[in-house]
């Protein structure tokens, strides 16, 4: 009895232990966090297509906003995430994230409750601006969770793992999970809220999520700078190289003061002068722009650059669950239904993914591990490509990709009036009930099973290998420059993503998707190729390491030499 006592008095403290450990409030923290965030880009959409009369004109406005915004700035908010105190950065954009929100939040039930007003006052251009507003304090929200995302993920995470490098692959791996989860359960709870109440309901709900989320956050933020005294210690902050450079500077005057010929009295005067060059209003409008050009370059000379561009490559694609290939399902005949059961296998094949990554990075290490989730990914996705040549396919070679641009644009007469059944699949301004009356009839439902068979299955290797490329960043990266390297990261995500757009822009038309299948698994399979080409560096790196030093020297993933970059 004594034994068993004692096991379960364990049992009990072990328990205890983890529910109040660091580990645990993060993951409570990255819920709350993204469960809001996801509520919100879900429901920003549904909001923007309400108000303009179900067009997406406006969402798309949004998403081009969003993606160039954090285009432009992501180098300059890593930076700023790098020369700032842990706990600011985190405060502050926490604070700012869910404060916009709130505010558009409140903003939209303003317009959804006086929308007739505003239409007729100054011709509909105070109605313009609200929109305008709406859309500029969202994109704020975006830019202040893309801090929050590289602090917390990128920096909190492996400074509370430590040196333990399977916590640290542990602790990525539950919060892609999170991530799994939340991307499914919180668009269905507010999807639900806004379908049976009204979308003025929806605004309220979200903003009073994020008011009380902010502040459950910011409590358990400092519970983790308190539980981690390593947070507290940072190198290369602000404030120690302005200090440093005063103390030059003051050497500089103390120099110039004392007694000394007139040629060192004259060149001291030109180094101050410069110094207070550097100061002038001149060089700290220019400051962003240098801060942007030197994470590039930053980013560029740094031994994971093939590892994180290939991550980059496979955001141009259109073989994921948006509104693209949503659409070009509803051209094949599939309904809400059968969607959001494909959308919950995908979800469980992206967890599945993340337990691989554990799974073969014990095993195997980290550098193969990425190797077998991008053979993995490719293989499946061979299956999409398939697709497009199997019965069913919608591909037309004889219709021009561009058809609907030119008749838009151009007003040609000589070109064949659309068909309501294989229109453009992402300009449709049209109900959900004209979509399901225009469906076409479909002959065979073989070539789009295997599409989405390949997309379901392609997901197990896509979370493992960005499981994968988000380690090797965080374990390659000095701690000084982690911040504006993922920043430049996002950068890259966005700019790839933003091409793949452009691309469904210039071939709309469901007859073209099979030539946008093909174009997507090419990008992914030379993004692969450029990881495997860091692999290979990475081993046969390691492999000359065990030859000529002592192995008890060696790392898990020694960076390749400087001579191996191109």
């Amino acid at each position: 009895m004594t034994l068993q006592a004692e096991s379960k008095k364990s049992c009990c403290d072990s328990v205890t232990d983890y529910f109040t450990s660091a580990k645990f409030f993060i993951y409570l923290g990255h819920a709350l966090s993204t469960w809001g965030d996801r509520m919100w880009h879900f429901a920003v959409a549904v909001f923007l297509v309400e108000l303009y009369g179900n067009s997406l004109l406006l969402t798309a406005v949004y998403g081009l906003v969003v993606a160039g915004s954090v285009l432009l700035l992501g180098a300059i908010i890593g930076d700023w995430v790098d020369k700032s105190a842990r706990l600011k950065v985190a405060q502050t954009s926490l604070i700012v994230q869910n404060s916009a929100v709130i505010l558009c939040g409140i903003l939209l039930m303003v317009v959804f409750l006086c929308k007739v007003q505003l239409v007729s006052l100054f011709n509909g251009w105070l109605l313009t601006l609200c929109y305008i507003l709406v859309i500029s304090i969202a994109n704020i929200a975006n830019l202040a969770s893309t801090a929050t995302t590289i602090t917390i993920q990128r920096d909190w995470i492996v400074v509370v793992a430590g040196e333990d490098r399977s916590r640290l692959a542990d602790m990525n791996a539950t919060v892609r999970r999170i991530d799994q989860l939340t991307n499914i359960l919180a668009p269905l709870a507010v999807g639900q809220i806004i379908t049976f109440t009204s979308p003025m309901a929806g605004c309220g709900f979200i903003a009073g999520w994020n008011l009380c989320s902010m502040c459950l956050e910011y409590f358990l933020l400092w519970k983790v700078y308190q539980m981690t005294p390593a947070l507290a210690i940072k190198t290369g902050q602000k404030e120690d190289e302005q200090e440093l450079k005063q103390l030059n500077v003051q050497k500089e005057v103390e120099a110039v003061q004392k007694p000394s010929e007139s040629s060192e009295l004259m060149s001291g005067v030109v180094e101050a002068s410069s110094v207070e060059k550097k100061n002038g209003c001149c060089y700290n409008i220019t400051e962003p722009f240098r801060t942007l050009r030197d994470g590039w370059v930053a980013y560029y000379n740094q031994p994971i650059f093939f590892a994180g561009m290939s991550l980059a490559f496979l955001y141009m694609t259109v073989l994921g669950f948006d509104c693209i290939t949503t659409g070009f399902a509803y051209t094949q005949g599939l309904n809400g239904s059968i969607l959001s059961l494909l959308m919950g296998a995908s979800a469980i094949t992206g967890i599945l993914g993340t337990m691989a990554f554990t799974w073969f990075r014990k095993r195997c290490g980290l550098v193969r591990t990425g190797f077998i989730s991008g053979v993995a990914q490719i293989s499946c996705l061979a299956l999409c490509v398939v697709s497009v040549f199997l019965p069913g396919s919608p591909l037309d070679l004889t219709v021009s990709p561009f058809q609907d641009i030119t008749s838009h644009f151009m007003g040609d007469s000589s070109l064949p009036e659309a068909n309501p059944t294989t229109d453009s699949f992402i300009n449709r301004s049209t109900s959900a009930y004209e979509i399901e009356e225009m469906k076409p009839q479909v002959v065979s439902y073989l070539s789009v099973s295997f599409l989405f068979a390949g997309v379901i299955a392609a997901r197990v290797g896509l979370w493992s290998f960005d499981l994968t490329v988000t380690q090797l960043i965080q374990e390659n990266v000095i701690e000084s420059e982690r911040g504006v390297i993922n920043g430049v990261q996002n950068s890259m995500n966005y700019l790839l993503d933003l091409l793949h757009f452009i691309m469904v822009i210039l071939a709309p038309n469901p007859e073209a998707f099979g030539l946008l299948v093909i174009i997507s698994v090419s990008f992914v399979v030379m993004g692969h190729m450029m990881y495997f080409r860091y692999a290979y560096k990475t081993l046969r790196s390691r492999l000359f390491l065990c030859f000529s030093s002592d192995p008890k020297n060696e790392t898990d993933n020694p960076s390749p030499p400087e001579s191996d970059k191109v």
